[in-house]
C-alpha cells in the first residue's frame, strides 16, 4: 500500500521515487511551479542523495530540484527525448518521467497514475 501525502488539491503532478527498487518518496510539482521531495514515513533505506538525507520534513524548491535536474539528459540525447516524446523543453517533470526507468544509479522514477 502506498502512503498518502498531505492534501493534493494544489499538486499539479507527482512522481514516485524508488531507491534500490524500494519506494522511498514522492517528487511533486504544485500548480504554482514549486517542487518538493518527501520521503515516505516508512522508508528506512539510504538517502537518494547526500544533499537530501532521509527525514520526515519535505525538501522544498522554488525551481526544479538540482538532484533530479542532474538526472536529466543533455544535448543531443535531450533533443531526441523531447522530439520523440513530444515534451516541452521546460517540462522537467515529464522529462524525468520519460527517462525515469533508465537512470544511472540507484534511483528510478515513474508516474503516479
Amino acid at each position: 500500500m502506498i502512503e498518502s501525502l498531505s492534501p493534493t488539491e494544489n499538486i499539479e503532478r507527482r512522481l514516485l521515487i524508488t531507491c534500490h527498487t524500494i519506494l522511498c518518496g514522492y517528487l511533486t510539482q504544485t500548480k504554482s511551479n514549486e517542487y518538493s521531495f518527501t520521503y515516505l514515513e516508512s522508508y528506512r533505506g539510504p538517502p537518494i542523495s547526500l544533499t537530501m538525507p532521509v527525514r520526515l520534513e519535505p525538501y522544498t524548491f522554488d525551481r526544479f530540484p538540482p538532484f533530479f535536474d542532474g538526472l536529466l539528459p543533455e544535448g543531443v540525447q535531450l533533443e531526441a527525448l523531447l522530439r520523440q516524446n513530444k515534451i516541452d523543453a521546460h517540462d522537467y517533470m515529464a522529462q524525468l518521467e520519460a527517462v525515469g526507468a533508465d537512470l544511472v544509479g540507484a534511483v528510478t522514477v515513474k508516474g503516479d497514475r
